[in-house]
């Protein structure tokens, strides 16, 4: 039985409060908050029973966030709030003594740049005051890395060859929208790709390699090789991969808008002057884009999301693809919110539900693939996100 407070209240933070809320055995007790208390209250309203409370936080401002969590004293923070405030609130953490669970990486305000190093370097802290911080437990990263770690465990003397493929064949009707924030959706896909090979970072355009995919269920999706910030952790922790990549599928028609939105200046993050006031072009385009939150009622389709791994097992070549495909109609049904937020949201609260059990406690910062993978693979299906196999099949890669 065990507290837990959630910080976040957009589509992803709905689905973890209404997951955990299903589990009373192990979330005793729950609080949501997020910058706007209105969002959280209307996420209880629906979970109903009084199971969640609410409250008000600017996460950015770690005072607050202390004082939140000494009024609420819980066992663990799940941060579903934006990756600029992953600092904050683990400064926050490492002050009040309590434990720590994300499912993205910190990333700065004013630059388009993911990487691990800055919450890595909080390891000594946490270790030194017996905490748990886990970073990255949604889908990819997270659920992906995981399969990963299971691979490696159960399938490979070495693996060689990683290919994480991320495939949203769901079609929600708007001419344009993002599935999750738009604001952090559109600095990660207009970025430089970047892939791991031979022991070195390989760098492309963005979009530059393109392969037409084969996905369970859905068939062929054209297909492009992107940098995601798991790929920096699963070739430190599995140093035997010679190559590892991060595909995700995108319609003819999102790439055109997309093009649109760079050429005429709206993806910039630097700040201009607009009638004496600074506005920063990307963020003001990202109020006036569809709420991803409020794109599940009409979200027709299916993700299809997982590993293609090649390597050694007792001397022989072997490949293994993994993988998960998620309703959008599903998960609006369930939780009213559409697939992509529902295959971020269930991994955390399991990851959430790992810590609590006692499964993933040790003390330190961890990515999710340097924990026993075997506890989380037999509870994901029974929550809402099944998976499948495929040995020595085609990898296409």
């Amino acid at each position: 039985m065990s507290k837990v407070l959630i910080i976040g209240a957009g589509g992803v933070g709905s689905v973890v409060a209404q997951k955990c809320a299903s589990v009373p055995e192990v979330f005793s007790e729950i609080m949501l908050a997020s910058r706007t208390k209105s969002k959280c209250d209307a996420i209880a309203q629906r979970v109903g029973g009084n199971r969640i409370k609410t409250a008000q936080v600017d996460a950015d401002n770690v005072q607050e966030l202390v004082k939140l969590i000494n009024s609420f004293k819980p066992e663990l923070v799940i941060n579903v709030a934006l990756p600029y405030q992953d600092l904050t609130i683990m400064d926050a953490c490492l002050e009040t003594n309590v434990n720590y669970l994300d499912t993205a990486n910190y990333e700065p305000k004013d630059e388009a740049h993911f990487e691990y190093s800055w919450q890595w370097a909080y390891q000594d802290r946490f270790k030194a005051k017996g905490l748990t911080a886990i970073l990255g437990c949604g889908f990819d990263p997270g659920v992906c890395s995981i399969y990963t770690a299971y691979a490696a465990k159960h399938h490979f003397d070495e693996m060689h060859y990683l290919d994480i493929v991320d495939c949203n064949a769901g079609d929600h009707g708007k001419a344009f929208a993002t599935n999750f924030n738009p604001e952090i959706n559109i600095r990660e896909v207009t970025q430089n790709g970047k892939y791991w090979e031979n022991g070195k970072w390989v760098e492309t355009k963005p979009h530059e390699i393109k392969l037409a995919l084969n996905y369970p269920n859905i068939g062929p999706k054209n297909s492009y090789v992107i940098y995601h910030e798991e790929l920096e952790s699963l070739v430190k922790n599995f140093p035997t991969l010679k190559r590892a990549r991060f595909w995700m599928t995108f319609g003819d028609e999102y790439l055109t808008h997309l093009r649109v939105i760079q050429n005429i200046g709206m993806a910039s993050i630097e700040p201009i002057m607009y009638k004496g006031i600074e506005i920063v072009p990307l963020q003001f385009l990202k109020e006036t884009l569809p709420n991803p939150g409020d794109l599940g009622e009409n979200y027709t389709g299916e993700t299809s999301i997982g590993c293609r791994i090649r390597g050694i097992k007792d001397g022989k070549e072997k490949t293994y693809y993994v993988w998960n495909n998620c309703k959008h109609q599903d998960a609006y049904n369930e939780t009213g919110m559409q697939g992509v937020s529902y295959t971020t949201g269930v991994p955390a609260m399991l990851g959430a539900l790992m810590f609590l059990t006692g499964k993933w406690k040790k003390p330190g910062v961890f990515n999710v693939e340097e924990f026993d993978p075997d506890p989380f693979m037999e509870l994901i299906g029974k929550y809402g996100l099944p998976w499948q196999e495929e040995i020595n099949g085609n990898l296409e890669l």
